[in-house]
């Protein structure tokens, strides 16, 4: 009935892979439990364990392939029609996850996403940006979510079909710069598939330092930039090319940058700091924006 796929890479799994086995026996569901290592260095020992489990497998890349691809690797594995995608550093909230996702199946076309939260207590100083991101842009309620459906969609929690897979399955083409995600939700809605959203949250537990987060944000920018540029998006569905595309058509992109250049070490003071601003952040990453070349 379920196939449970989680691509790997540097993260002890056992504590998800435990809880969503025990789960699934609870359920008295048919299910398999695959996890497919990304090349990974560490934590080998600790994540093979779980190969003593009923109905699970962790196996590992010799050669890290990059999101996209290792997902489409565990859809290809699956043997049953219904994928719920987790990602490794998740966990479910309540103990009736699985149960909630299999009230879902049925034969209507439709994606499903479950949702994330963080946790409550603020981290210590070095992961706060991520942490503070996290839970203003991403930890959204049901309703949020549902007023722009397919744009919510992160691929750390969802439910599809191997049917639906075939026609919309992660792009192996373009740079492993992220936003495959973006890219994999418009190309569901070019396609009128639906994105039902549900309460069945996971935690987020791994919190990069603001650091590492700040340069994936930049790397991040760049995916955007060239799904915009190969026209693989509309400009105008994710909002931070949207209001690069305003600010070009009054041809400030140029002089918005070169400010940008000389204000980013203040920029980054504020954004390393245990009170970063939402708002800096997002005239950061405008401003790193229109630094890119075509």
């Amino acid at each position: 009935m379920l196939s449970i796929l989680i691509p790997v890479y540097n993260y002890n799994i056992c504590p998800l892979i435990k809880e969503l086995h025990r789960q699934c026996l609870e359920s008295e569901i048919e299910f398999e439990i695959i996890c497919q290592d990304d090349g990974s260095n560490q934590y080998l020992i600790e994540n093979n364990e779980i190969n003593l489990l009923k109905n699970t497998s962790y196996t590992i890349l010799e050669h890290n392939i990059g999101r996209s691809a290792i997902r489409n690797v565990l859809a290809q594995k699956a043997y049953f029609e219904n994928l719920l995608f987790l990602d490794a550093d998740t966990l479910p909230i309540h103990s009736n996850f699985i149960s909630n996702y299999i009230l879902q199946i049925n034969i209507e076309e439709k994606v499903v996403y479950g949702g994330i939260q963080y946790q409550k207590e603020k981290p210590i100083k070095s992961e706060v940006l991520r942490w503070v991101y996290g839970k203003s842009r991403e930890a959204l309620v049901v309703e949020k979510r549902q007023e722009n459906p397919h744009i919510s969609l992160l691929t750390l929690n969802f439910l599809i079909t191997k049917s639906i897979f075939k026609k919309v399955c992660f792009n192996e083409e373009i740079p492993n710069l992220r936003h495959e995600d973006t890219l994999f939700s418009f190309e569901l809605k070019q396609n009128d598939i639906q994105i039902i959203h549900i309460n069945n949250p996971v935690y987020h537990l791994g919190i990069e330092n603001s650091e590492t987060f700040l340069k994936k944000s930049e790397e991040s920018v760049s995916g955007l930039k060239y799904l915009v540029d190969k026209k693989l998006i509309d400009i105008e569905y994710v909002k931070l090319s949207y209001y690069h595309k305003m600010i070009d058509k009054y041809k400030l992109s140029v002089i918005y940058g070169k400010l940008f250049l000389l204000l980013k070490s203040s920029l980054n003071k504020n954004l390393l700091s245990n009170n970063p601003s939402l708002f800096i952040f997002d005239l950061y990453r405008l401003g790193f924006y229109c630094t890119l070349k075509n």
